[in-house]
């Protein structure tokens, strides 16, 4: 269930240091949305405490270990019903107390301060939430923030509609959509600003048009709403391998505005989908996106993005059915039922998940798993193999990550290139240059060849702390001997062993990278270069390798 993501969450944000506005609201809302969800699902809050099921099925490795790394915080108010109201408490008094006298709010508060739209429409919004969620509200101080937004719109509607005036902007804009969404939802609609905000809607950032759908969807604009759809489709890119999905934003020139956070846009098109299509694949998909991204399983980039990102899955998993599980799961291996479990609300966290098989019980030839499932409820699987393997040609692997090796021949050219003589006279200088020959597996080379060896790598996330390691057929050295960092293209520090060549990666960017080195043919004979591998340090599930090389070397 995603609401183990929401739980692991929440230490995060409680023991954050800081108080600006966003923290304080960030600090309590998603701990009461995460109960409140908990709760609507029958789930008894205290046996959670001791939950032994794992959120993430891309995980693998010992349940026990694994249990103790999701205890590793001391304290995690969720389960105490009394401490979340007196975390609610105590965050809304704070901010009543923040908010400014014309009825917005700042960064800070005190003497100096003044309210501003984001920070405003940020503030406004969670306290919606919060009342949606069941808490106490002040009505005065939620309509004070709504007026002082309904006054925003209208100046930022007149400087659009004047083209004469000094202060005049040309087109609707991020700000736009999120007051207009705000408002929509309490039911004080700005039809000229509707208008502007439909007519720019091409020119809005992706974050601003998933604010501008669920507008839209409030007021039942249907049509238009799924005219907003289209439009974000566009950006989302579909990956069937390991069943994610995710918006390519193309925000290289505004990531560092509100509107340019990458994972707050995706769950913000989480809670347009949860509104729309919420058991459709484009859903699903982005919810596995958010999970592989968060950092150190637990949060995401900040305080703001975390308390979204649980929003979002809040929403998703009750429009989604998963607030309300209850199935029985059978697990058949050719046509034989090995195991059975009922899933409910109170053995959520505790089931029996896991069925292993040894051995002689896999036996050669093809196989057929069926997971069957009767009742209701979403279902998270994952099936993996590990063996050893005696096979004479190792063939590549990987999901998350990939590794595709290509070796090259460096041929010399002659090659020269006009330079500057002592006494300023042109003269013909040589340069060295090759012709890269690619080298198909078995080929053979010349003792003393030049060869470069090219690691090509995808990533399907974000990740960090990675290795990949080239280990070289025998009779090759490598020409560059000494370790460190030598300007490749990873920006990764480089060790040359006598066996391989490892590269150090402290981020790896989603995305297709290559980094290369060289080695030169020195011994006579057959040899065979095993599996490029990459794997994460402090999470070695994630791994990959490419196919094995075979080379021989001639005098």
């Amino acid at each position: 269930t995603l609401a183990g993501a929401m739980v692991d969450a929440r230490p995060y944000r409680v023991d954050y240091p800081y108080g600006c506005t966003e923290q304080t609201l960030s600090r309590f809302l998603p701990t009461v949305m995460t109960q409140k969800v908990l709760k609507d699902m029958g789930v008894d809050l205290k046996a959670l405490k001791d939950k032994k099921v794992n959120l993430n099925a891309q995980e693998i490795g010992d349940d026990v270990e694994r249990a103790k790394q999701w205890q590793r915080y001391d304290r995690n108010p969720v389960f105490d019903e009394e401490e979340v109201a007196r975390m609610a408490k105590e965050g809304l008094k704070r901010l009543y107390d923040m908010q400014c006298s014309d009825g917005g709010w700042g960064w800070f508060s005190g003497s100096g301060e003044h309210s501003w739209p984001h920070t405003t429409a940020h503030v406004v919004h969670g306290l919606q939430i919060a009342q949606a969620a069941g808490l106490d509200v002040s009505s005065e101080v939620l309509n004070d923030g709504l007026e002082w937004l309904k006054r925003h719109q209208a100046e930022e509607t007149r400087r659009i509609r004047d083209e004469k005036a000094r202060d005049h902007k040309r087109q609707a804009d991020a700000m736009d959509a999120f007051a207009f969404m705000i408002l929509a939802q309490a039911d004080r609609v700005n039809e000229e600003m509707l208008g502007y905000l439909y007519r720019d809607r091409v020119d809005l950032p992706v974050y601003a048009k998933a604010m501008f759908g669920i507008g839209l969807d409030v007021l039942k604009r249907i049509e238009q709403r799924d005219m907003i759809v289209r439009n974000i489709d566009q950006f989302l890119v579909t990956d069937k391998e390991n069943q994610t999905a995710y918006l390519n934003l193309g925000n290289e020139g505004y990531w560092w505005y509100w509107y340019g956070s990458e994972y707050e846009a995706q769950a913000y098109y989480l809670k347009l989908l949860s509104r729309t299509d919420p058991k459709g694949e484009k859903a699903s998909g982005l919810v596995k996106y958010l999970l592989n991204n968060r950092k150190h399983a637990t949060y995401w980039k900040s305080t703001r993005d975390t308390a979204v990102c649980v929003e979002a899955m809040a929403e998703y998993i009750k429009a989604s059915g998963e607030d309300k599980p209850d199935m029985t799961l059978e697990v058949v291996l050719d046509g034989k039922k090995l195991k059975e479990v009922r899933i409910t609300p109170d053995n959520l966290f505790g089931f029996d998940n896991k069925l292993v098989l040894f051995g002689d019980a896999v036996e050669p030839g093809a196989h057929k798993l069926e997971l069957r499932r009767k009742g209701t409820g979403p279902l998270y699987s994952n099936v993996y193999l590990t063996y050893f393997s005696l096979e004479d040609r190792i063939t590549k692997a990987g999901l998350e990550i990939k590794v595709d090796r290509k070796v090259y021949k460096l041929v010399p050219e002659d090659k020269t290139v006009n330079a500057q003589g002592a006494q300023g006279q042109v003269v013909s200088q040589k340069v060295e240059k090759y012709t890269r020959v690619p080298l198909a597996d078995g080929a053979v080379l010349k003792s003393g060849d030049l060869v470069e060896v090219e690691l090509r790598l995808e990533s399907k996330n974000d990740y960090e702390y990675l290795i990949f390691e080239d280990y070289k057929a025998a009779g090759f050295e490598a020409v560059e001997v000494r370790s460190g960092y030598n300007g490749n293209d990873l920006g990764a520090y480089v060790e040359f062993r006598d066996e391989r060549v490892a590269f150090f990666t402290r981020a790896l960017a989603r995305g297709n990278h290559s980094v290369s080195y060289r080695l030169r043919a020195e011994i006579p004979g057959k040899f065979s270069a095993l599996p490029a591998r990459g794997f994460a340090m402090y999470a070695p599930e994630l791994k990959a390798n490419s196919d094995e090389f075979k080379v021989g070397v001639e005098d």
